[in-house]
């Protein structure tokens, strides 16, 4: 994965640069790093405590 350095924060440039990346994946890589990342914040919810970190709550 290619590495973006700039001399100042641009934001245009770094969004241009992540969707080039993103146009790169192939569908079932977007799915893989989306399943990733979601167990990925899921972790850090239950190691700081957060038991369920989804749930659907039913009002009555």
């Amino acid at each position: 994965m290619p590495i973006l350095k700039l001399d100042k924060d641009d934001e245009t440039e770094q969004l241009e640069f992540e969707l080039t990346y993103q146009r790169t994946l192939t569908t079932q890589e977007r799915f893989e790093l989306m399943f990733r990342k979601s167990r990925e914040i899921a972790e850090v919810l239950l190691r700081h405590g957060y038991r369920k970190p989804v749930e659907i709550v039913k009002r009555t």
